[in-house]
């Protein structure tokens, strides 16, 4: 359920007095009344003013309010910490007109006027979720790693803790960028008898420094010499489980694409392929007979790599 700040609500300090409360009161109920505003959200918002005003107008309510006020903040999941007892002396009467309340009023206040005290059923606790880093190579067999994490809970005195926990969790092979592992009851403890939480581990491949990822395919880029791509080769090239020989074939191009099969990530329905797109690199220097031998092949070639823009001209 939802943590309801009545003070945020009515747009009053912690700290105001009685009038200031009610004169807030007032002009909000004024302004948000179904009879008065025919706005969308209008009546939701009215009923959370009057919810307010039933708490804060209330000496007694205002009190056992402020008591559960330090556990929660506006707009979080808010749990009432175990074994929680109402004030002494506290009626449990209810004056606020329609009897419509949220859940979090009636955990602190009970649902019925003259309920009094009653016994909560058991709730369940709450998921948690956490991001599970893998390397590519992790992916490729089953891994058990060590997991550190914390999960909401209480102290004995009430008091909102987070409880450090180690598990060494089955990681399947195969898994991918995104997907969820349910860890049963590694959540969050219940409440009042109530079973654990779950946990849930999202997978999040690290970027490899040379393999892009493309599904369950991946892709290498090989740097060639121009004697390689122009003569062919045979070279070594690395994959996610070692090094492999691939052939260049001869009059290779720049961003031509050699497809290894069955080199790629493990998947539910097989394995993806090595994609190695091929990329010619000049030399970042070369010497004067380099320099006559480059002109020479110039000369013997007679290659021009930009004739097709004669044509379209």
């Amino acid at each position: 359920m939802e943590f309801k700040d009545y003070y945020a609500i009515l747009g009053v300090e912690p700290g105001a007095d009685a009038k200031t409360i009610k004169t807030a009161y007032r002009r909000l109920a004024r302004k948000y009344h179904p009879d008065m505003n025919k706005e969308a959200g209008a009546e939701n918002r009215f009923k959370e003013v009057a919810e307010a005003y039933e708490v804060l107008g209330n000496a007694e309510k205002r009190a056992e309010y402020d008591r559960v006020r330090q556990y929660g903040h506006a707009g979080e999941q808010f749990e009432m910490p175990p074994g929680w007892q109402r004030a002494e002396g506290f009626s449990g009467t209810h004056e606020h007109f329609g009897g419509d309340f949220s859940d979090f009023f009636e955990s602190i206040f009970g649902a019925r006027p003259g309920a009094g005290h009653h016994a909560r059923p058991p709730r369940r606790g709450r998921d948690v979720e956490l991001e599970m880093p893998l390397f590519l190579e992790e992916t490729l067999a089953e891994q058990r790693k060590p997991l550190d994490y914390a999960v909401p809970g209480f102290d004995e005195h009430g008091r909102r803790i987070d409880r450090p926990k180690s598990l060494h969790v089955r990681i399947p092979a195969g898994v991918a960028d995104g997907e969820r592992i349910r860890l049963k009851g590694q959540g969050a403890p219940g409440i009042d008898g109530g079973p654990n939480g779950d946990l849930y581990l999202i997978i999040r491949l690290v970027p490899h420094p040379i393999f892009d990822v493309d599904g369950r395919d991946l892709i290498l880029t090989v740097p060639l010499a121009p004697w390689e791509a122009a003569l062919g080769a045979r070279i070594e090239v690395p994959t996610l489980s070692g090094r492999i020989n691939l052939s260049i074939p001869p009059n290779s191009q720049s961003g031509q694409r050699l497809r290894i099969r069955g080199k790629g990530l493990k998947g539910r329905q097989g394995e993806g392929d090595l994609y190695a797109v091929l990329k010619v690199v000049m030399p970042s220097q070369s010497d004067e007979r380099a320099r006559q031998l480059w002109a020479e092949l110039r000369d013997a070639a007679g290659f021009d790599p930009r004739s097709q823009w004669s044509k379209q001209a």
